[in-house]
């Protein structure tokens, strides 16, 4: 059996590929608050992480500039930050949300709590709102194989299997970091102050 670089990483890329979304979801659950720790939310990390969100996208864009003009060193470079930019957004993403409540689209008062009032106000922008963020998470879920193999195939030099999984994993990590910018634009008038 052939043993590639990119054969070689396959099962740990599938066991993080699964591992990652549970463990997020699953500290969605509970709040450090719930085991005894005394930690101030961490409300000032949702413009930060959008901002890396935003930083991806024009990183992704250059990167793919780059290749198509040759410049593969450039290319090389801008993808493992853009990598590490996503990776940066996921442990603030996480600890922004093991310290602090989730806040609720359209809570204008910021009680926790939709009233009718705040309902109508908002209108059909909160449908809206729940495709960008549903399609949004579910794509970031299926993002995390396709970076990850996309990127092993470049390391084992499988071009031609690289730049053919890159023309799938470029355009849904794009919509991944504009809409997280999206997301961030529409809830953060809700942010408790």
């Amino acid at each position: 059996m052939e043993n590639t670089t990119d054969t070689k990483y396959n099962k740990l890329i599938i066991a993080v590929s699964i591992v990652i979304p549970i463990v997020v979801a699953l500290l969605f659950s509970f709040k450090l608050k719930d085991f005894g720790f005394d930690v101030e939310p961490l409300s000032f990390l949702p413009p930060i992480y959008a901002t890396i969100n935003g930083i991806t996208a024009i990183v992704l864009i250059t990167a793919v500039w780059a290749i198509k003009n040759g410049n593969r060193t450039l290319h090389e470079r801008l993808m493992k930050f853009a990598i590490l930019c996503s990776l940066a957004f996921l442990v603030m993403y996480v600890a922004y949300h093991l310290t602090s409540v989730s806040t609720k689209y359209g809570d204008s008062n910021a009680d926790g709590i939709l009233d009718a009032t705040e309902l109508a106000s908002v209108g059909s922008m909160r449908l809206i709102y729940f495709v960008i963020l549903i399609t949004h998470i579910l794509l970031s879920i299926v993002i995390i194989p396709l970076v990850l193999f996309t990127y092993v195939r470049a390391l084992a030099q499988r071009f031609d299997k690289h730049k053919k999984l890159a023309k799938i994993t470029f355009p849904i990590w794009l919509y991944v970091a504009v809409t997280g910018v999206v997301v961030y634009l529409m809830i953060s008038p809700y942010y408790a102050q």
